[in-house]
């Protein structure tokens, strides 16, 4: 038996919506919600975004998680690739049309967009389809998550402003060579894009466009810096994002 007079938790709210609620608890959240609509209203929210979600992404839900992405390769020499079979799985170009995607070095080699690609990509299909825990750290904590990724990441982590995307949050990862920085937007209709950052070998490279399954992701390295904006496979909405990305880093210098 439980006490119904006990307060319910917001993790009880989202294991209410998630199924994972103890029966003998379940009566009292039902009552709760009840008698307080904002909760109520906060569970509708949830269980609609839960629907988008499904609808949007439910292909890729019962994937494995890519050993890549374990945090134990954090404190790990870098892999060695199997370059044949990545490559067979990208279809990749060079993004041109405006002054501000013209490289400004060389071209980054085939090994350094596919590794960051790949990696960027599975990241992206791993937490877009999260409902509870798709970031460590909400998008309502920006300044803080600016700052902690910063700290652990080694270079000046920005969160930009999106029109039309609301900021999810982001998380830390294990990137080809050390950690990465992994930030997520939102649209209105549950649309996420995502934005992987890393360290690189490669000064500045041209921008390139890849398209993995029903995802898409564009590839550009900047004063050290490479970055990847992964959405799905509308190029043109995705050049939108990145452009946006890409201009506000300037702006800020990093």
């Amino acid at each position: 038996m439980t006490d119904p007079n006990i307060p319910v938790t917001e993790d009880e709210l989202h294991a209410y919506v998630d199924n994972e609620l103890p029966a003998e608890r379940r009566g009292d959240v039902e009552a709760w919600l009840a008698t307080h609509p904002d909760d109520a209203a906060r569970v509708q929210s949830w269980r609609a975004m839960a629907e988008t979600l499904h609808a949007r992404y439910d292909t890729v839900l019962d994937e494995a998680v890519p050993k890549r992405l374990e945090l134990e390769r954090l404190v790990r020499q870098p892999r060695r690739w199997v370059y044949g079979a990545v490559a067979a799985t990208l279809v990749a170009f060079v993004a041109g049309g405006g002054a501000g995607w013209i490289a400004r070095g060389v071209s980054a080699t085939p090994s350094t967009f596919q590794s960051f690609t790949v990696d960027a990509l599975d990241a992206h299909r791993l937490y877009v389809v999260e409902v509870r825990h798709p970031v460590e750290v909400p998008g309502s904590e920006r300044d803080h998550l600016q700052q902690w990724l910063t700290k652990r990441c080694g270079w000046d982590v920005r969160a930009p402003e999106l029109t039309g995307l609301k900021l999810v949050g982001g998380r830390l990862l294990p990137g080809p060579s050390g950690p990465a920085s992994f930030l997520m937007y939102e649209s209105t209709s549950g649309e996420r894009f995502t934005v992987y950052t890393a360290k690189v070998k490669t000064e500045a490279t041209q921008m390139r466009y890849a398209v993995q399954g029903s995802d898409g992701a564009l590839f550009w390295a900047d004063r050290g810096v490479a970055y990847v904006v992964s959405g799905g496979t509308d190029r043109t909405r995705l050049t939108q994002v990145a452009q946006a990305v890409y201009d506000q880093m300037e702006k800020s210098g990093g």
